[in-house]
């Protein structure tokens, strides 16, 4: 299988982009963290070991990968039980494992790209019933299992990622535009109750913080505490103005050298970029999302069959979404949560699932099976 492969569609562009981003992303943790050289080393290994993971995988059949579906899905199911019952804590949030040898990790992470393998899998195998009701309801309790896993951590940033990356998925396996429209017709209506219920207070799967982020967004006059994070966020944005202060300035007037940016290596990323490049710099990170994205759906234009489709769809889903999400939480767009900007952000479990997604996406670009060539 392996000299099978048609090696000049290598999608040596889509790497490009993404180790772009990570370098990127080390020059702002570096700045972020104050120079903190523990944490650049962790994210350069992390680094390293995601781009031998991504060469790999580009290089091993992702239909054999998906001969191990359910084990993946059970494996991810198996990861989020342990969070909860083993799990380190952060603040109000249980979300990591403590591993030996390996260190600690956060499994929600690595769930996305199990979640992706496993239903671009299920969706090709049920292809000529898609439309019954007993697959789509099977496909909605497989997904709610590690989705109700994750919203327990609390997760609930990334638990909307997840439901995002899975209706993506669902949407390019070819089920009828009735199952859709018949969703939208529901989701629509729930949203707008559920603001109303939330002015009203009246939310009971909500935690209290989640419920304030919201109205904070909402309101921000009349929840200036909940809101200030967005708000230095917008502020050191906008004084980069177009060229940037420069990278790792000490300025007296920089919003991240007054400390008045919480968790900007992780959340609030954007935020230094922002400032530290200007508005020039912080476009060439937009476009280099945009443009990975597009080679994602590039790709699964010219995918073989559906699975390798769905696969590269929801890894362009995933980044897309997902730096999106945290960039419009950055410039108040969203509430604020806690989603990491991809390939950016400080921590390793993110930037190495991140790394094998793509190694998976890279081997659907390599298969021959195009237009019978």
């Amino acid at each position: 299988m392996f000299f099978d492969y048609h090696f000049k569609r290598y999608n040596f562009r889509a790497m490009l982009y993404a180790v772009s981003l990570s370098v990127i992303g080390l020059m702002a943790i570096w700045s972020a963290t104050n120079q903190n050289q523990s944490t650049l080393n962790k994210q350069i290994m992390g680094l390293g070991l995601g781009l031998f993971l991504m060469v790999v995988l580009s290089l091993i059949d992702y239909h054999w990968i998906l001969s191990f579906r359910i084990l993946i899905y059970l494996v991810c199911i198996a990861f989020l039980v342990a969070v909860l019952v083993f799990g380190r804590s952060r603040g109000i949030s249980t979300r990591w494992l403590e591993l030996p040898v390996i260190g600690q990790i956060q499994p929600s992470e690595f769930v996305k790209i199990g979640v992706i393998l496993f239903f671009s899998w299920y969706f090709e195998r049920y292809q000529e019933k898609i439309n019954r009701i007993t697959v789509v309801g099977s496909a909605a309790v497989l997904y709610a299992v590690p989705a109700i896993l994750i919203y327990n951590q609390p997760n609930l940033s990334t638990m909307i990622v997840l439901t995002v990356v899975v209706a993506a998925i669902v949407f390019s396996s070819g089920i009828s535009y009735k199952w859709i429209l018949g969703v939208l017709a529901v989701a629509i209506p729930a949203v707008i109750l559920l603001f109303y219920l939330l002015q009203n207070g009246m939310i009971p799967f909500l935690r209290g913080y989640q419920a304030n982020r919201i109205l904070s967004w909402q309101n921000p006059e009349l929840y200036s505490e909940t809101y200030y994070q967005q708000e230095n966020s917008i502020m050191a944005i906008g004084s980069g103005q177009l060229w940037g202060k420069g990278w790792n300035n000490t300025d007296i007037l920089s919003v991240k050298a007054g400390n008045f940016l919480v968790e900007e290596q992780n959340d609030f990323i954007f935020a230094i970029i922002g400032e530290e490049f200007g508005f020039v710099g912080s476009m060439v990170v937009i476009l280099l999302y945009l443009v990975l994205t597009y080679e994602c759906l590039f790709m699964a234009m010219r995918a073989p069959d559906p699975s390798g489709r769905m696969i590269c769809v929801g890894m362009a889903a995933l980044i897309g979404f997902q730096s999106f999400a945290n960039i419009a939480v950055a410039t108040a767009l969203f509430p604020n949560t806690g989603l990491p900007l991809p390939f950016i952000s400080s921590g390793v479990s993110s930037l190495l699932s991140l790394f094998l997604g793509m190694g998976v996406v890279l081997n659907v670009g390599l298969q021959r099976k195009y237009n019978n060539e």
